[in-house]
């Protein structure tokens, strides 16, 4: 019998108000995503995906339809729910790093924890683990402009890894590196998702990063076009 999905969405829609009236983002989604897939969502500027991510994180909330995480609507959550199932549940790596500048890379790495609850002796050694993990254990003490940018990205990584989440939604996680420098983020994406397999979802404009999913979604208009096997004629294509 197959896994109940991780996410399900269901007829879901997005729309923001203006003076002119409403203007939809997103349109009747309907998407289900399994424990330990990886996925990439793409399409063209202004297409929805990063509102979709949003929704998906608990950061947004629809207009219209349902959202169901591991059997729970998220519309029925309250604000607490709603905070403890993005700081335990879901890791969030962005195109931004978002690292404070002041403080050292374990720390950075350990502050979830710290909004977690985590006793202040088993913070540091479940941070350190993490950076160890993403092959930077040399570099606890040292602070972010320290590091390269593609260094920093790995510790954004492991800091979304630190509460052990079950889902790690990605947007543009290369977005600011070179092209050896993302292959490499993305690889260790991958083997995060092998290893220990957490669901990731992740929103990209460019070809060779959704060659590292198993699944696309691409999204025209706010709705889905395309939902199935990654179209391999794909990689190797540069986004216009």
């Amino acid at each position: 019998m197959p896994a109940a999905p991780v996410i399900r969405l269901t007829h879901l829609g997005k729309h923001y108000e203006t003076r002119a009236g409403p203007v939809p983002v997103l349109k009747d989604v309907n998407l289900a995503v399994g424990p330990a897939e990886f996925v990439a969502i793409m399409g063209a500027s202004g297409s929805g995906k990063s509102t979709l991510l949003s929704i998906l994180g608990c950061l947004d909330a629809s207009s219209g339809g349902t959202y169901v995480f591991e059997g729970r609507d998220v519309a029925a959550l309250n604000r607490d729910q709603l905070a403890d199932l993005r700081n335990r549940v879901i890791g969030f790596v962005f195109q931004g790093f978002n690292l404070l500048p002041r403080i050292t890379l374990l720390d950075n790495v350990a502050l979830p924890l710290v909004y977690a609850g985590v006793g202040k002796s088993e913070r540091p050694l479940r941070a350190r683990y993490m950076l160890e993990r993403v092959g930077l254990g040399p570099y606890t003490v040292s602070l972010p402009d320290q590091v390269s940018g593609g260094q920093q990205q790995r510790v954004a990584i492991a800091r979304a890894l630190v509460n052990r989440p079950r889902l790690i939604l990605a947007d543009e996680p290369t977005g600011n590196l070179d092209t050896r420098t993302s292959q490499e983020i993305m690889s260790l994406l991958r083997q995060l998702n092998a290893d220990e397999g957490i669901t990731v979802v992740l929103v990209t404009h460019d070809p060779d990063v959704a060659a590292h999913a198993k699944r696309l979604v691409h999204l025209v208009d706010g709705q889905v076009a395309h939902d199935g096997p990654l179209l391999r004629r794909m990689a190797g294509q540069r986004p216009s």
